[in-house]
């Protein structure tokens, strides 16, 4: 006697309905906003703050800070740009620039991330993105800014450092040793043209701890 084979159900996995886990993954949330950059006069200076990309390493170890100031040097003076001041920090660049509009900052800042790039990765030997992110800047429209922003930028070490640095000691990663001085031609800035960054920011200097006497 023969039996017909008994028919197993099929079970389908269902598409409808809320699963856990499914689902476009949020991003990440970029460390800076892609707001629009705000108008730009050419009498304003800006302060600029470059974040590098946790792979990098320490921007202030030798290596890395020759490719830093060679590629700062090389961008200083772009399209109208100019490198006026800079600091370097572990993981992050302070810069104080002018330029005569906020398209021609733009496309400094566009050179000198290229430069930054090619400078850092032939360093290490490696390839690929090396700024975390597009660039923050403040302009800078009062002697008192300039001039905190200038304390800030050159003496922002002592902020990072491990141990305490002696007052008046100057940020050997940074410009801090320029700023009272004839700027030589090979420096990696140079020297200021707007009256805020050569001449205004002068004129308060009470209250600010060093580089700034």
């Amino acid at each position: 006697m023969t039996t017909s084979p008994r028919q197993l159900p099929l079970h389908f996995p269902s598409h409808g309905g809320r699963r856990r886990g499914a689902g476009r993954k949020p991003s990440l949330r970029p460390l800076t906003l892609h707001r629009a950059r705000p108008a730009l006069a050419a009498r304003y200076p800006v302060h600029v703050t470059l974040r590098a990309r946790a792979s990098v390493g320490n921007l202030r170890g030798a290596r890395l800070f020759r490719a830093v100031e060679r590629a700062l040097a090389e961008g200083r003076g772009r399209f109208g740009f100019r490198l006026v001041h800079f600091s370097v920090q572990f993981d992050h660049l302070h810069l104080l620039v002018e330029a005569p509009d906020a398209q021609t900052l733009t496309q400094a800042m566009r050179g000198l991330a290229v430069r930054l790039a090619r400078r850092i990765n032939r360093a290490l030997g490696r390839s690929g993105a090396v700024l975390a992110g597009r660039y923050h800047a403040r302009i800078l429209r009062s002697p008192t800014e300039v001039r905190r922003a200038l304390a800030y930028v050159l003496d922002n070490w002592r902020k990072h450092a491990l141990l305490p640095v002696p007052p008046g000691t100057l940020d050997p990663r940074s410009s801090a040793h320029l700023l009272d001085v004839a700027v030589p031609g090979e420096a990696p800035v140079l020297p200021p043209g707007t009256w805020l960054l050569a001449v205004g920011w002068r004129r308060f200097r009470a209250g600010t701890a060093s580089p700034l006497r």
